[in-house]
């Protein structure tokens, strides 16, 4: 069995299992929000959807559990959000494992219900209304990916009609209108929260590989992808990243005891958690399987 095989094997049965929960969490929370607005006369956004006045007088878990209520009784904010959660925090999920995507996901949203906050209170004609829903999560899950994969070809639909559009420009495109929305707001969508989910996943991406050296390589200093490069000249020439490391394809029995259990660490913890060493393994049992050695 190649070694394509097994990971490919072993990742399904090893579904982005944190994504799916969330989902079922935002429609679980949904549906008790319909069902108490209809039947039970109380509406939890008074308590838990953020607001400034909430803020002010001390509720803080509103920053996070506004994360978790959407627009009732119609259901198209809480499908739109999980779509997006869907598409966009599976591969995320994927990359940098569960524990880390949920606490990504969750200081997204906290870092655009503050941001949301701060523009009512600092920029004028901004009222102070309820703010609920994942979008500032989902926004920065966007954002990560989109930056990770700038050449990645998305396609979205805009009035029925299918736009495909590189992941780069569907970025800026997002960005560029949550900037819109947030200095010009001619609606109660909450757009500061969408920009304030992207700058922290933008802000992930260019700064988390300086306080961890379990990051890849690659990842964001140098992305390839259908021909194109994305560098970072690195500070130091002599940085502790570009230091040499054995080759350990020649060993006996390198397969079955060096292999394997980074697979296992990919199933469990995802392809951010490996090391710069595990990767260049993986580099030297994916060449020796290519040139016709087995064990």
């Amino acid at each position: 069995m190649s070694l394509a095989d097994r990971y490919y094997m072993r990742d399904a049965y090893h579904a982005p299992r944190m994504t799916t929960g969330l989902i079922i969490i935002l429609i679980v929370a949904f549906l008790v929000q319909s069902l108490l607005l209809f039947y039970g006369d109380f509406e939890l956004s008074q308590h838990l959807a953020l607001s400034v006045d909430g803020l002010r007088h001390g509720r803080i878990w509103q920053l996070l559990t506004f994360q978790f209520l959407h627009s009732t009784p119609w259901p198209w904010h809480v499908l739109f959000n999980c779509l997006g959660l869907y598409f966009f925090g599976r591969p995320v999920e994927e990359m940098v494992g569960g524990k880390k995507f949920l606490a990504l996901y969750l200081l997204a949203g906290v870092a655009g219900g503050l941001f949301q906050v701060l523009v009512t209170v600092v920029l004028p004609r901004h009222m102070d209304i309820p703010v609920v829903g994942a979008s500032a999560g989902v926004c920065g899950m966007i954002a990560i990916f989109c930056a990770i994969n700038p050449m990645q070809e998305l396609t979205t639909w805009i009035y029925l009609l299918p736009i495909t559009i590189r992941a780069r420009y569907f970025l800026l495109a997002l960005g560029a209108y949550s900037i819109f929305g947030t200095l010009i707001p001619l609606s109660s969508v909450a757009h500061a929260a969408h920009l304030g989910g992207i700058l922290l996943g933008l802000g992930y991406v260019r700064f988390a590989r300086r306080f961890s050296e379990d990051l890849p390589s690659w990842f964001p200093w140098r992305l390839r992808e259908r021909g194109a490069v994305y560098r970072r000249e690195s500070r130091a020439k002599h940085s502790r990243w570009n230091r040499p490391r054995p080759d350990p394809q020649h060993a006996p029995g390198f397969i079955s005891r060096e292999v394997d259990p980074i697979l296992d660490k990919i199933s469990s913890q995802g392809l951010d958690s490996l090391t710069e060493k595990e990767r260049k393994i993986l580099e030297a049992a994916r060449n020796r399987l290519g040139s016709g050695k087995s064990e």
